[in-house]
């Protein structure tokens, strides 16, 4: 079978979503072509002579993307059979199946990719352990988002160690399809996915896991065994303020592995909001995080959700002031200053009165519960913040100069002249932040 794969955006790392279950394809006999759509174009003539197409939906961007390209495919070949696989795949199966999608497949997806090609049908979400195999990135190239370090840039690798997680905070799109568990990827398989990359080039890799410490053990031989074949080569992950307290003896080890930086989902400063998203952590969590990956060496990457319905403009200015007293203003993608709570299908953001009270009818558009603010202030100011970002990254401005500029756009009190000529750590970071 002719079967094309396609992926629209991947956070700006060469896609794991199609590498992985290309090689799975490749394996069981299939001829596969694999597409990411942030790189390159989809032909015609490539639709056309496909009896399958299958897309990639990691992501709420991704899906957004994908929307009008299965449109076009299902127009330009009628007869193929189309699927859709990933995280978002079940949480937008009744729209994607309005499209003429086939197949929707989450979870653990890459099996059942092959036994759909194969004809069969397979539920719309799989949790099967699976024996994985190393992703095929040939056709892929490395020409994707690289870190920067202040002296230097280097080409990224991207792998995955587990999928799924094992907590249900409450905004997180992952609970619906996981419920509370997660899946390894096998030691082996992980490396060789790496070195095949470092045979590309690259000399960082970036771990995807949605936390890296829900198997902190899994985590720690693979990056012990990475940094003793790759010394020279550095890394990143992503890890919970929880698991950073929980696991803090594990925060030296990885610095001293090869570990640049954390990125850990914060989302708040507010507890009554914490308490609300179940992130299981507190302020005084954050404040104690930042100590100890300090201690350790350890640059940290908080990411908020700055504008949600139970943000106040004292709120938001206090996320200012903590981020500018702490110094992790250069340690934050301006980006994450912005951000809109997205309420997706099946969250169990729904669950809370206080969210149905704002939020609105599904948007088959956006994807999302689209939300107004108890106050209109709040609201307006979100919109300037946004406005304000993406025009000043555009235009190359660095994040200490677009933070002070959103402090003068929402601050009730100027910052002091010097703010921008004080000496700050070199802090690295990727060229495409992180966002949904």
């Amino acid at each position: 079978m002719r079967i094309v794969l396609v992926s629209t955006y991947e956070l700006g790392h060469q896609p794991f979503g199609l590498a992985s279950p290309q090689a799975w394809l490749l394996r069981a006999g299939h001829e596969v072509t694999s597409v990411d759509l942030s790189k390159t174009k989809l032909s015609e003539d490539l639709i056309r002579h496909a009896d399958a197409v299958a897309f990639s939906l990691p992501m709420h961007t991704a899906t957004r993307l994908a929307v009008p390209v299965i449109e076009r495919v299902r127009r330009a070949n009628p007869s193929a059979r189309v699927a859709c696989y990933g995280l978002y795949a079940p949480l937008n199966a009744e729209l994607l199946k309005s499209l003429g999608v086939e197949a929707i497949l989450g979870g653990e997806f890459e099996q059942a990719l092959v036994t759909w090609a194969q004809g069969a049908t397979q539920p719309e979400i799989s949790l099967d352990k699976l024996a994985f195999v190393k992703p095929d990135r040939s056709g892929l190239g490395l020409s994707y988002a690289k870190l920067h370090t202040g002296v230097a840039s280097k080409i990224v690798a991207y792998s995955e160690a587990s999928r799924g997680c094992k907590h249900l905070c409450r905004h997180c799109p992952i609970v619906p399809v996981y419920e509370g568990q997660f899946r390894v990827v096998q030691r082996g398989v992980v490396l060789d996915d790496i070195r095949q990359q470092i045979a590309q080039g690259a000399s960082h890799v970036t771990f995807g896991d949605p936390d890296f410490f829900n198997g902190p053990t899994h985590a720690m031989r693979i990056v012990e065994a990475l940094h003793g074949e790759f010394p020279q080569v550095t890394y990143d992950a992503t890890i919970k303020i929880e698991h950073l307290l929980k696991h803090r003896d594990l925060l030296r080890p990885l610095r001293e592995t090869g570990c640049l930086f954390v990125t850990t989902a914060v989302e708040s400063l507010d507890d009554a909001v914490l308490a609300k998203l179940e992130k299981n952590h507190t302020r005084r969590d954050f404040f104690e995080a930042v100590s100890l990956a300090r201690y350790a060496q350890l640059a940290l990457q908080p990411t908020f959700l700055a504008f949600t319905p139970w943000t106040t403009l004292e709120s938001y200015r206090d996320l200012l002031c903590v981020l500018r007293d702490l110094d992790l203003v250069e340690n934050v993608p301006s980006v994450q200053l912005a951000l809109r709570l997205l309420i997706t299908s099946s969250s169990r953001l729904l669950e809370l009165d206080d969210i149905r009270s704002v939020a609105g009818p599904f948007d088959k558009k956006s994807l999302v519960y689209p939300w107004t603010h108890p106050d209109a202030q709040v609201d307006a100011l979100g919109a300037r913040i946004f406005r304000l970002v993406d025009r000043l990254q555009k235009q190359g401005l660095n994040r200490t100069g677009i933070f002070a500029a959103i402090w003068n756009e929402a601050g009730d009190e100027p910052l002091p002249e010097n703010f921008r000529l004080l000496p700050r750590a070199v802090v690295p970071y990727l060229d495409e932040p992180w966002y949904c």
